[in-house]
């Protein structure tokens, strides 16, 4: 079997979500390295870089979503009111800690 460029080449819509992917990769990965980071410059050097990967991913998200290629679901009324039930019993168990 031969295989050809046209098999190997991916569409706008999943080069975009390839690349938003691997932003929010290296948005987890410098996370972990900014919390490890064991000097100021370190940090710091981590730090800006995390916020320029974090802006490119929301780069590509909202021309994603302009495209039409991201279309979020809005989250549902007893999703939103669980998320918030549970971090008041966490709030309170640390208050009470």
């Amino acid at each position: 079997m031969r295989i050809t460029k046209m098999d190997c080449t991916l569409n706008e819509k999943d080069t975009l979500q390839d690349l938003l992917e691997s932003e929010k990769q290296l948005m987890a990965l410098y996370t972990t390295a900014l919390y490890e980071g064991s000097t100021a410059n370190v940090r710091k050097n981590f730090s800006t870089n995390l916020l320029g990967v974090a802006e490119n991913q929301y780069k590509l998200f909202t021309q994603m979503q302009t495209k039409g290629y991201y279309e979020p679901s809005p989250a549902k009324k007893e999703m939103i009111d669980e998320a918030n039930a549970t971090f008041k019993k966490q709030k309170k168990q640390l208050k009470a800690n």
